[in-house]
């Protein structure tokens, strides 16, 4: 391919990914096997290994004795095998002075935790097993530093964050939600400290990938991405991970290539668009296998394909993140592969100081291990076209349902991560009597029912009392139910506690508030049992500022409402067809 490749500002323009490579030239080295192995030792044993002689292998058992030695071998399922490998990984990892741990400790590259914000959004509290979410930020950066230009394309130093998508791992580790970002939508961005060491004073309306040029370090500024996506999202971000074009190719063909599949055939021009012809076929239309520079030029395409904007692009990032996902999860977790993959990934690897070693990492990502391709999603952040340019807004409405579902731990069709809803009562028994306070684990006839652990209960504040929702989860457990303090209430202005329930819940309802005396019990559009705490819970806990008027409770439920379908319509499943979805508009 001919032509000199395009480069790109940190607002937008065309990318110009170049020409694919032949195999190559920038993959990140993995380990050689070392010598031997079986066949060579069983050659050196039969004496043909150097021209050596040795004794003969002693001869194989036969009979009927072999027959039954063999039948009593334990058989292997797949989980203790999973379980054996992922042991073994983390062993060669920790075990002392082990080479390969030394290896991808150097390799592994931290930001400055100076530079993450002070204001940020709370931690996610525990469920009732003592599960928490984690929110991370996954970051492609499209630096032009070291040998990345090659890949990349174009001599303009700094870097941008080419792909951005906050995954959301639910508390039971077995479903995650990604949210792509687009990189062209206006957002503000906070106060970000630089290379310098001096702050900057914020924008308020900026290009989102403006965050992480910010500086112009080769590098990028990670920390003022994840200070941006806080900002903007008001979810507390756990791990920031970063990887540039070199690691993105190594990754790839650390494990033989990733299916990909287009609609339509890419040329030359469509990579590089200063080229006066139209050139030759660089991906083929159809379902492939790609890896290194084509698997780059992949994820970055734009040209030829749909509307030639960044929602077509970020769908095919979906898709090919889902296929990588899906290779590493068919190859199983054995050292043989993950070891490459580690190698290549950390030599091109940014993190968070949270994950700044081997075995951090390593230990974060098998906690992922149990989540099943069909559970994990991904979606594109509502978004709109702007009128006066090219860029995007943010659909604020739709975005923010978004994230308060993330908050509350919900999947995107509204349910709760597990699945799991309280059992139905035959029949409502009616309140309890109250107790004398609410300060006090209450005296209630179902104080000591075993039968209330069955009862799950979620547990959000409604008032600007601090800590209101753990103090109320620590009584319903006190008084034998399963309570989760999931955090904020739609608003901080409810005066009485509510206790709102779902469809034939409205027993377990009553029950649950005998330990909230003066509580609203009423029907709630979540399933299973709600409590928000009011100022009436608030005062009687001694919360300072929690007594006073103000407007009259509200019986808006505490739970988000359902996402519209302009947010879940193009929800893709990990296990989707490669060929699906991956395209936005018409034309080229």
């Amino acid at each position: 391919m001919s032509g000199q490749r395009r480069s790109e500002g940190p607002s937008r323009g065309d990318d110009a990914p170049g020409a694919p490579a032949a195999d190559g030239a920038n993959t990140a080295a993995v380990p050689p096997p070392r010598p031997g192995g079986r066949a060579e030792a069983r050659r050196a044993a039969q004496g043909r290994a150097g021209g050596t002689q040795g004794p003969p292998p002693p001869a194989a058992p036969v009979g009927r004795a072999a027959a039954r030695a063999a039948a009593r071998k334990p058989k292997w399922g797949a989980k203790k095998i999973v379980a054996w490998s992922a042991a073994g990984v983390l062993v060669l990892l920790a075990g002392t002075g082990g080479l390969i741990y030394y290896k991808l400790n150097g390799n592994i590259k931290s930001f400055d935790p100076d530079a993450i914000a002070t204001d940020r959004p709370p931690e996610a509290q525990a469920d009732a097993d003592g599960n928490k979410p984690v929110n991370v930020l996954l970051i492609g950066s499209d630096s032009r530093g070291k040998n990345n230009s090659d890949l990349g394309g174009g001599e303009d130093g700094g870097a941008r964050s080419d792909t951005t998508i906050l995954l959301h791992v639910y508390a039971d580790h077995k479903h995650a939600v990604g949210i792509s970002i687009p990189r062209n939508a206006k957002v503000a961005i906070p106060p970000c400290k630089l290379p310098s060491g001096k702050w900057t004073k914020g924008e308020a309306s900026q290009l989102f990938n403006a965050a992480f040029s910010t500086g112009g370090s080769d590098d990028g500024n990670p920390a003022c991405t994840q200070n941006t996506v806080e900002k903007l999202t008001g979810i507390r971000v756990d791990h920031t991970i970063v990887i540039d074009f070199q690691g993105f190719a190594a990754m790839t063909k650390a494990v033989d290539g990733v299916d990909i599949c287009l609609p339509e055939d890419i040329h030359e021009k469509d990579l590089n668009d200063k080229l006066p012809a139209k050139g030759a076929v660089v991906l083929k239309k159809g379902p492939q296998k790609v890896q290194g520079q084509q698997a780059l030029d992949y994820v970055r395409l734009r040209h030829g394909i749909g509307d030639g904007s960044d929602i077509g692009r970020m769908k095919r990032q979906q898709a090919f993140i889902s296929s990588l996902a899906s290779k590493i999860k068919k190859q199983g977790l054995s050292p043989t592969n993950l070891l490459p993959l580690a190698d290549a990934a950390t030599k091109s690897l940014t993190v968070d100081p949270g994950l700044d070693s081997a075995d951090k990492l390593m230990s974060f990502g098998l906690s992922l291990r149990n989540i099943d391709l069909h559970d994990l999603k991904f979606i594109t952040l509502p978004w709109r076209f702007r009128t006066q340019d090219k860029d995007l807004d943010i659909v604020q409405a739709d975005a923010q349902k978004l994230f308060d579902t993330l908050k509350a731990d919900r999947t995107i069709d509204g349910q709760n991560a597990t699945g799991e809803q309280p059992p139905e009562t035959a029949a409502p028994t009616g309140p309890a009597a109250p107790a004398t306070t609410a300060a006090t684990t209450p005296a209630s006839p179902f104080a000591t029912d075993t039968a209330n652990k069955s009862i799950r209960v979620s547990v959000y504040t409604g008032t600007t009392a601090v800590g209101m929702a753990g103090k109320a989860a620590e009584q319903l457990k006190a008084a034998k139910f399963t309570a989760t303090a999931v955090g904020r209430a739609d608003n901080t202005k409810y005066t009485t506690t509510m206790v709102q329930y779902g469809s034939g819940q409205k027993a377990n309802a009553e029950k649950v508030a005998a330990v909230f005396p003066g509580a609203i019990v009423e029907p709630g559009t979540s399933p299973g049992v709600t409590v928000i705490v009011g100022k009436d819970f608030a005062a009687a806990n001694g919360a300072a500022g929690a007594a006073g008027s103000a407007s009259a409770a509200p019986s808006t439920p505490a739970t988000p409402a359902p996402l519209p379908t302009t947010v879940t319509a193009d929800a893709r499943s990990a296990d989707d067809n490669i060929c699906d979805n991956t395209t936005y508009g018409s034309g080229g």
